[in-house]
C-alpha cells in the first residue's frame, strides 16, 4: 500500500487538478460514489439527503485515509431514482432506466483508467434497485466486484445500540432518524425545528389505513400498492418522530458510520475482493 503521508489533502475528485489526478488516482485508489435524492425529508428538513451522503462518503474517505488507504469521493449524485415521492413539491428524481444509464457510465469512465475499486455510499431507498442492476452486470461482464453501502438501512441498526431499541423505535422512520440527527450534526443551520411535524396516526388512501410508503394494511396483512408518498405521510413523516433527533445522535451514527466503511475499504475493497 502506497504511502498516504504524501498523499494531496484534497478528497474530492473534482478538486483534483488533471495532473494531480494522473498522479494520484492509480491502480491503488478506491473511489466512493455517493448518491442520494432530492425530496420531501418532513417538513423541518433540507429536501437534499445526498449532502448528508456526500458528508458521510467524505468521512469515510478520511479514516480509510487514516488506515493506509489513498480513498477519493466522486462527485454525488443528487437525483434519486424515480419512486412514490414523485409527489413532492419542489422534487427532481430520473428515472431507474436513467440512473442505470448515469451508473453505468460512471463505471466505464472510472475503469476505462484502471479505477475498478469502488464502492458506492447510497443514500436513497428508490438507488437500490439501479445500484443491483449495474454491479450485477459488471461482475458478469467484467469479473468487476462494486459493493454499496446503503447508509440509512445499516444505521435503523446502529441506532438501537446507540440509543436502545426503546428510544430508537421512537426516533426512527422517514423524516426522523438516522437522516434528521445526521443532518443536524453536519449543517443544522439548515434546520426549521419550528415546522417539525409528527408522523400521523391512522392514515387513510383508498379507503384503506396505510401501511407505510406503497402500502396498505387488510385482514392484518401489508399489501404493496401504487400509493403517492404524500397520501401515507402529507408532512414527509413516517414511523419516527424528529422531535427525538439530536445533533448528539447523529455524531455518533457517523462515528459508526465511518468506521464501518473505513473497515471494509481496508480489508475488502482495497484488496479487489481476492476469490
Amino acid at each position: 500500500m502506497p504511502d498516504t503521508a504524501t498523499l494531496t489533502e484534497k478528497l474530492k475528485i473534482a478538486e483534483l487538478t488533471s495532473e494531480e489526478s494522473r498522479q494520484y488516482l492509480n491502480g491503488e485508489a478506491v473511489i466512493l460514489l455517493p448518491m442520494g435524492s432530492l425530496e420531501d425529508q418532513g417538513t423541518h428538513a433540507p429536501m437534499g439527503d445526498y449532502l448528508a451522503a456526500e458528508a458521510v462518503a467524505l468521512d469515510i474517505a478520511r479514516k480509510a485515509r487514516a488506515e493506509g488507504v489513498p480513498t477519493f469521493v466522486a462527485p454525488v449524485i443528487p437525483f434519486g431514482g424515480e419512486d412514490y415521492f414523485g409527489s413532492s413539491h419542489g422534487g427532481i428524481a430520473i428515472g431507474q432506466a436513467t440512473l442505470v444509464a448515469v451508473l453505468d457510465d460512471m463505471f466505464r469512465c472510472l475503469s476505462r483508467h484502471g479505477l475498478t475499486k469502488l464502492l458506492v455510499i447510497n443514500g436513497h431507498g428508490g438507488n437500490v434497485s439501479a445500484i443491483n442492476e449495474v454491479t450485477q452486470k459488471w461482475r458478469r461482464d467484467t469479473g468487476m466486484f462494486v459493493a454499496s453501502m446503503y447508509l440509512w438501512q445499516i444505521s435503523y441498526e446502529l441506532l438501537k445500540d446507540i440509543l436502545g431499541p426503546e428510544k430508537a423505535a421512537k426516533s426512527s422512520g422517514h423524516g426522523g432518524d438516522p437522516l434528521t440527527s445526521v443532518g443536524l450534526h453536519y449543517y443544522p443551520g439548515l434546520f426549521r425545528p419550528d415546522l417539525r411535524k409528527a408522523p400521523p396516526a391512522g392514515q387513510m388512501a383508498m379507503g384503506l389505513e396505510c401501511a407505510g410508503y406503497a402500502a396498505v394494511k387488510y385482514a392484518g396483512a401489508k399489501l404493496q400498492a401504487p400509493l403517492e408518498a404524500i397520501e401515507a405521510s402529507p408532512d414527509g413523516v413516517w414511523g419516527g418522530d424528529p422531535v427525538h433527533s439530536s445533533a448528539e445522535t447523529g455524531k455518533a451514527l457517523v462515528a459508526r458510520l465511518s468506521d464501518i466503511g473505513a473497515g471494509f475499504i481496508r480489508d475488502h475493497v482495497a484488496k479487489g475482493f481476492p476469490a
